[in-house]
């Protein structure tokens, strides 16, 4: 039992050691990001399904609707609602990014806070930021 001190010291080293992240940031943390929307999303007030869903949800839904354009060449999602939207993230006003059209502001400030990444851009074409003066 000599070392008695020695193993006591060392336990107190290693709780201080892996407790210091959580106790550093205590307090720090920081908001959860909310996405910007284009002009033209607020006016049409409401996505293919509620807000809550599509924060949850839109990988899932854009899994579903990559296979179901592959697979079965069916490129119109049709709501509960009836309204129809073109499945596609980089084309066409009824799409993804005709109402969410700036990616930095809608898409990367919620993936970077989460620290996703995202694998739609390896394939898409990522839209272009569009300038103040650009926008109709």
């Amino acid at each position: 039992m000599n070392d008695k001190n020695k193993i006591i010291f060392g336990l107190i080293i290693f709780i201080a050691i892996v407790t210091f992240p959580f106790l550093y940031n205590l307090g720090r943390a920081s908001t959860v990001p909310e996405p910007k929307l284009s002009e033209k999303a607020k006016a049409a007030k409401e996505c293919i399904k509620p807000k809550e869903d599509m924060k949850q949800e839109h990988m899932q839904i854009l899994d579903l609707w990559r296979d179901t354009v592959v697979r079965d060449a069916n490129r119109v999602y049709k709501t509960s609602k009836g309204k129809t939207f073109n499945m596609s993230l980089s084309t066409g006003e009824d799409s993804c990014t005709g109402c969410h059209e700036n990616k930095a502001e809608f898409c990367d400030k919620c993936h970077n806070y989460a620290l996703v990444d995202p694998y739609c851009w390896d394939c898409h074409i990522a839209p272009e930021e569009k300038k103040p003066e650009e926008k109709k």
